[in-house]
């Protein structure tokens, strides 16, 4: 019989794994066909895309990667399947983290009033900047991830939870210490300072420019973009230390197996690139729109209330 732990875990993570399959898809579907209808998309419209598709990975991985070690532990920790799992699960993890630094240096340096000659600069070259910053991003967490194929070592014994007649004891492979510090630092710690350094550079902004308003009283339009970025960079940058805190706390052992503390952080685990996407979703007028008017439809729909289409005609005058 499959232990309750176990089985919610993996129901835990399969409903993680179909909400952000949904929503971070959304994401790159929205933005692909803008991009085939002739619309030019932002470099802010790319940075989400490359998110989505390096969340849409991660939630995968991490299927296949829990999954495996649920039903047929013995397996999944031979040295082959488990190297290969660590390797893969690293790679859109610290991609993750440093396409989080594009966004919000991006955001940054369009929304934020610049003087520094240097900074006017990059601000004006961003768009084409971009694409250099995210395979920048990439190549960082390989350099990062890659190595981690030669720096597993055996040493704790785990029980083998997958049979449900003797326990047995498996040895769990894990990562040098001195790999793993330098590691860490590069790919974790420094992408989480940066993000914390741009998101305190737009909320300074928000408090320098609180009377930037229109006529009538209202925020301005630039106004309302800072709001919305400080709002995005911030929900980023709390689940990031939320889910970098619970993976420490996974790695060195804090919690017993099947306690509370290792249930939430297995929780927060599972549940980070869907709240990230969501994050972004909300954070994006044009997301946030379809977002929205997909809901209507499905509430119409269930309703029984097809949703009414609106027909426009336009005149178009021809001259000869």
């Amino acid at each position: 019989m499959v232990p309750v732990f176990v089985l919610a875990s993996m129901t835990i993570l399969a409903t993680s794994t179909i909400m952000g399959m949904f929503t971070n898809s959304l994401i790159i579907a929205v933005n692909v066909i803008d991009k085939m209808m002739g619309k030019m998309l932002s470099p802010s419209d790319l940075i989400l895309i490359t998110m989505s598709a390096s969340n849409v990975l991660f939630q995968l991985l991490m299927l296949a990667n829990d999954f495996l070690s649920f039903i047929d532990s013995d397996l999944y920790f031979s040295d082959e399947i488990y190297t290969l799992f660590t390797v893969m699960l690293n790679l859109p993890i610290y991609s993750s983290f440093w396409f989080t630094v594009c966004l919000s240096a991006n955001y940054c340096l369009q929304i934020v009033i610049f003087t520094n000659p240097f900074l006017l600069r990059i601000k004006f070259a961003v768009a084409s900047l971009v694409p250099q910053l995210l395979m920048v991003s990439v190549l960082l967490a390989m350099a990062t991830g890659i190595p981690a194929a030669w720096n597993l070592n055996r040493d704790d014994p785990a029980v083998n939870i997958s049979s449900n007649q003797t326990e047995e004891i498996v040895t769990v492979p894990k990562l040098n210490i001195f790999y793993l510090i330098p590691c860490n630092l590069m790919s974790c710690s420094l992408p989480l300072i940066l993000v914390a350094i741009c998101n305190g550079i737009i909320i300074k902004s928000l408090v320098i420019n609180n009377s930037d308003r229109a006529a009538s009283g209202e925020l301005s339009v630039r106004a309302q973009g800072r709001i919305r970025a400080a709002k995005m960079i911030s929900c980023l940058l709390l689940l990031y230390v939320s889910f970098y805190v619970s993976e420490i706390l996974m790695f060195v052992d804090a919690f017993p197996p099947s306690s509370p503390g290792f249930c939430i952080c297995l929780i927060v685990i599972y549940s980070y690139s869907p709240a990230q996407s969501i994050v972004l979703i909300f954070g994006s007028p044009k997301l946030k729109q379809v977002s929205s008017n997909l809901l209507k439809s499905v509430h119409h729909f269930k309703k029984g209330k097809p949703n009414k289409s609106v027909i426009m005609f336009v005149k178009v005058k021809l001259q000869v």
